[in-house]
């Protein structure tokens, strides 16, 4: 295996290969790996390249990946290179996953200006897997224009993608009656853009109608200073017919050189890098939880609190206490 540095090099040349080697490093759990990802992604920090990072979510069914192709392909055709990084569910017993999102943009993987990758998920929660933030780093650093993540499906928990991407589309299918019911608050306050794809032949006024029920929910839900007049903008588009690409890569387009005039672009990458250093800290005192003395110390404890010697909270509080001063 090439050393660190020149596989840094070569990403920075864009090279596909290296590339996809630099996201299969930094998606190891090994430890010897993780630390070879670390040196990676600091040799590849730089500010001189910023992508435009657009986070995806939708239910299952409401055409993705289709769209995500027919957009992708719309946006090389603008001369324009675009990186899709797609999260597949892991299954929770095998920890499995098909890993299917290449063979649905058969197209878009084919393009010479385009990079499609497939990850799992794992048992990471939030629609993203546990280092889609350093894959796009590192696509970001091999020069692409735009980097798409689509997640894994629609929900509460999907909302963490807005934290690895500047604009969030939400992806809704027409005539859904019940479907306002069933995405969740969360994830209408985060959606920059909503689109209602399959607006064509017998769907197309039943498209237009889902629009219209969603536009008065999205803003009430919505109420953000930081976005100008009308937004979050609900639109139909066709991903099988090509049609609506135009208006949302416009209204994409517009929302991003409003915020960055106002400098809105600026405070929110900082605020997701604040965000992701204090995940990791988080994420790092879980760790401490695997060394073999404080496992066993949570056993005891945890088989005291099984027999009813100890309340839970006041077990916890105490264990908590005996960590700390270890």
């Amino acid at each position: 295996m090439k050393t660190i540095k020149e596989l840094a090099k070569r990403v920075l040349l864009g090279d596909r290969r290296a590339l996809s080697r630099a996201i299969t490093l930094v998606e190891s759990s090994r430890q010897d790996h993780r630390a070879e990802a670390m040196k990676l992604i600091q040799l590849l920090n730089s500010d001189k390249q910023q992508a435009m990072r657009i986070g995806l979510s939708g239910a299952p069914g409401v055409g993705k990946s289709t769209f995500i192709e027919s957009f992708g392909m719309f946006l090389t055709g603008q001369d324009l290179s675009v990186a899709v990084l797609a999260v597949d569910p892991s299954s929770s017993y095998s920890g499995g996953s098909i890993l299917g999102d290449k063979t649905r943009m058969e197209k878009l993987t084919r393009e010479k200006r385009s990079f499609v990758r497939p990850s799992p998920s794992g048992t990471h929660l939030g629609g993203v897997a546990r280092n889609t933030r350093e894959a796009v780093r590192i696509c970001e650093a091999a020069g692409f224009d735009i980097i798409i993540v689509e997640t894994v499906g629609v929900g509460q928990s999907e909302t963490i993608v807005s934290e690895v991407s500047d604009i969030f589309l939400l992806i809704l299918s027409p005539a859904g009656g019940d479907e306002l019911q069933g995405v969740k608050r969360g994830i209408m306050e985060m959606a920059d853009v909503i689109l209602v794809n399959k607006a064509d032949g017998e769907l197309k006024n039943q498209a237009s109608q889902t629009c219209a029920d969603f536009a008065g929910a999205a803003r009430i839900f919505r109420k953000r200073i930081r976005d100008p007049e009308g937004y979050p903008k609900i639109l139909p588009v066709s991903a099988t017919n090509q049609t609506g690409l135009v208006e949302a890569w416009d209204t994409i387009s517009e929302l991003i050189t409003w915020r960055k005039e106002k400098g809105f672009f600026e405070e929110q990458r900082a605020a997701q890098a604040s965000f992701w250093f204090e995940y990791d800290v988080r994420q790092g005192l879980l760790k401490i939880l695997d060394e073999p003395e404080i496992e066993e110390l949570v056993r005891e404890t945890a088989e005291n609190v099984r027999e009813g010697l100890i309340l839970p909270q006041v077990a916890a509080a105490d264990l908590v206490k005996k960590i700390s001063n270890l």
